[in-house]
């Protein structure tokens, strides 16, 4: 299983703050933001994580998490994507990186109180994606059940009411991710969107959607930020990271420390 996190994109909801760094690089209580995404996947057992940016900001990516998990056997790569095509072209980007095994992907921006490292171990094939109740979701995908609990259709912002369930922004393949990907027609908006990848697999009868209640974080507003921040608090989801990021940081932490008393001396 290999693991792909989406974080280009301008954020250009979160101006000023995102004109001088990424938003997936903005805090989110005590850390980063792109490290909620890398922990589901690290607690999930994946060693090999590429993560998509924007060519502004990959200086940053690489200076924050170029190295600090090489003594604990977990390959990060990076891929810059020059313009923002759709989720996806992640797919597409990807390829090589994909080759033969299955992966999941994750945004950037999503953070979960809900530990999905069982449904990502125990993935064999098809495709799986997960829903969950929200009050708008015409903001999102959509996925509607039949009265069986088995998806029947899925919608990208559908303009009429279908569901009440939004597909957040983790989804787990197989290989053929990236040839569906290949094929899909870009939207009214030019973007090859990622609704065109679960209906492939959908229309196949190989696509599994599993329901779940836990916190969904997306923070891409000011107020959907601050959010982001209290929550992590107090569910204290800041405490429920794997101990291999826990150490890095704080490893990374002491490094950073000890360089500037050198510059002070």
């Amino acid at each position: 299983m290999k693991g792909i996190i989406l974080s280009g994109g301008t954020a250009t909801r979160l101006f000023p703050l995102t004109a001088t760094t990424s938003k997936q690089l903005l805090p989110v209580y005590d850390r980063q933001m792109i490290f909620y995404p890398l922990n589901t996947l690290i607690k999930a057992g994946i060693k090999d994580i590429l993560i998509i940016v924007a060519p502004e900001h990959s200086g940053q990516y690489l200076n924050l998490l170029g190295s600090i998990f090489e003594k604990y056997d977990i390959r990060i790569d990076f891929k810059v994507q020059k313009l923002p095509k759709g989720l996806a072209e992640a797919f597409v980007l990807g390829e090589e990186f994909i080759d033969k095994g299955n992966v999941a992907m994750i945004l950037g921006d999503n953070i979960f109180e809900d530990d999905f490292s069982t449904d990502i171990k125990n993935f064999k094939s098809g495709g799986k994606i997960f829903a969950k109740k929200v009050p708008d979701p015409e903001r999102y995908g959509v996925v509607k059940f039949d009265e069986n609990n088995k998806a029947v259709e899925i919608v990208e912002k559908p303009e009429n009411w279908i569901s009440d369930y939004a597909i957040p922004g983790l989804y787990i393949f197989d290989n053929r991710v990236s040839d569906a990907a290949k094929n899909v027609t870009p939207s009214e908006r030019g973007e090859k969107e990622i609704t065109s990848l679960h209906n492939y697999y959908l229309e196949k009868g190989e696509l599994e959607v599993s329901t779940f209640s836990g916190a969904w974080l997306d923070a891409g507003t000011f107020d959907t930020l601050l959010e982001a921040g209290n929550i992590v608090k107090e569910k204290e989801i800041y405490k429920k990271f794997d101990p291999i990021i826990d150490k890095a940081i704080l490893e990374f932490n002491e490094e950073l420390k000890a360089i500037a008393k050198k510059r002070l001396i």
